[in-house]
């Protein structure tokens, strides 16, 4: 058994009835040409036929005398993980969409490994889709991800033969548990060394916060919201890609990244979306900018190695322009200080930064320290297929908690940038609309350009 870290446990505690912790992707695909009206169920019946499981998918939590543990299930159901399903008629993206919202409200049965892929059919253009959710405290969004992308390939003909998500796992083998005890001393004096790097940092930004430097966040500026109240069970999920090419064609006039791009028009389509609804704050809105701390993406250990980051969205201001120079002035200054600092400061400025704002909070979920959270995965690079059919579209579903009512996670590829936006579906009402606002916020960015 391998004991779960505090912060893998943190995700099973903080678990609710109204409030499920898993992550998920939906998965967009074009079956291979030629292929017989019954492919997806030929391929259903093939993959439910897989006789092995790799971790972390094959384990399941166990709690005893209140330390959390991962078992391997001797009981291992595939029927219970996969699932082979058809889309009412008509079939279109909107019921797609639909199902993936009241699947994604679903709590995942502790008894068995947390975990289950939907292989989906009856799609009105001939594609197929796959939803695949997975518990927080397994995995986080990037090597999530990343674990569902080994069992694609960039060439059509190998990926066919190519084995299922849980036969391949992570691809991390288990520590042994002396190099595993040695490891824990190395952090804990990794921790003492890094002890005063991280007091220097922290004071830094004290002091640049007394100054009131323009670029710094701090976690006391999230104006109160209708982004942060408490949420109920119930979900809506949007999902939509935009052109790489013209996202980066606005970087490059503007002088930014596409990661500048993406939180301006995030940024954009919020400030549209609270204003119809009478509710933008005066002051801008804060994000919270998960920053993933594996050093090894492609074999990263199962579990969770993230760290927030708190950037302005300067929604306050109306020119797109400004709005722009602003966020970028405050994504720069939080990589000029992260690009200082190893894993170990880094989790610890993060806390630092954080506490003043938790505290602040105490209960009352309008004053979180961030309003939303805006998370970017880097995706393939060229196109990918998956047991012989092409990928179009990589879309995360992620999660909602009470005080943060939105998370907005897009996938980055070739030539499209997925989004996926997850809401309570009470608390924010037609969230939807946040997908035209992000195309009227792209448009706008690139009139500004002009």
């Amino acid at each position: 058994m391998r004991r779960l870290s505090p912060t893998d446990v943190a995700f099973l505690l903080l678990e609710r009835r109204h409030q499920p912790l898993h992550v998920g992707a939906l998965s967009l695909f074009t079956p291979p040409a030629g292929s017989p009206p019954g492919f997806a169920s030929k391929l259903a019946a093939e993959l439910a036929e897989s006789t092995s499981v790799a971790p972390p998918f094959d384990r399941r939590p166990l709690s005893r005398l209140g330390v959390f543990y991962w078992e391997d299930d001797p009981h291992f159901d595939l029927a219970h993980h996969f699932v082979h399903m058809a889309l009412p008629k008509p079939g279109r993206i909107r019921e797609l969409l639909a199902m993936v919202s009241r699947v994604h409200s679903a709590h995942l049965d502790r008894a068995y490994p947390l975990w289950r892929v939907y292989l989906i059919e009856g799609l009105e253009d001939g594609r197929i889709a796959t939803y695949m959710k997975i518990h927080h405290s397994v995995v986080d969004g990037v090597s999530g991800i990343r674990m569902f992308m080994k069992s694609m390939s960039d060439d059509e003909l190998h990926s066919a033969g190519m084995p299922p998500p849980w036969e391949i796992g992570s691809g991390h083998r288990p520590t042994p548990v002396l190099r595993e005890a040695i490891r824990k001393v190395d952090r804990l004096r990794a921790a003492a060394i890094s002890a005063p790097r991280v007091l220097r940092e922290l004071q830094q930004t004290f002091r640049d916060a007394r100054s009131q430097h323009p670029d710094l966040v701090t976690a006391l500026r999230a104006p109160r919201s209708i982004l942060n109240q408490k949420i109920t069970a119930s979900r809506r999920f949007a999902a939509q890609s935009y052109s790489t090419a013209r996202m980066r064609a606005v970087g490059k006039t503007l002088g930014g990244t596409l990661n500048d791009v993406v939180m301006a028009m995030c940024a954009g389509a919020l400030r549209r979306y609270l204003t119809d609804l009478g509710a933008l704050p005066d002051k801008p809105l804060v994000a919270g900018v998960p920053v993933s701390l594996h050093r090894d993406r492609e074999h990263a250990e199962p579990g969770n190695a993230v760290t927030f980051m708190l950037a302005t969205l300067a929604t306050d201001l109306a020119d797109p322009v400004k709005r722009f120079e602003a966020i970028k002035g405050s994504m720069d200054y939080n990589k000029q200080r992260f690009q200082a600092m190893n894993q170990t400061e880094l989790l610890a400025y993060a806390l630092g930064m954080m506490t003043p704002g938790l505290l602040n909070m105490a209960g009352n979920w309008e004053r979180m320290p961030i309003n939303v959270v805006i998370s970017h995965v880097p995706g393939p690079r060229t196109p990918m297929f998956w047991q012989g059919c092409q990928l179009n579209g990589l879309y995360p579903v992620s999660l909602v908690m009470d005080g943060i009512a939105l998370n907005i996670t897009l996938v980055s590829r070739a030539d499209q940038v997925d989004f996926g936006l997850i809401a309570c579906r009470r608390t924010l009402p037609s969230v939807q609309r946040l997908l035209d606002h992000l195309e009227e916020a792209l448009v706008e960015l690139e009139e500004a350009c002009v």
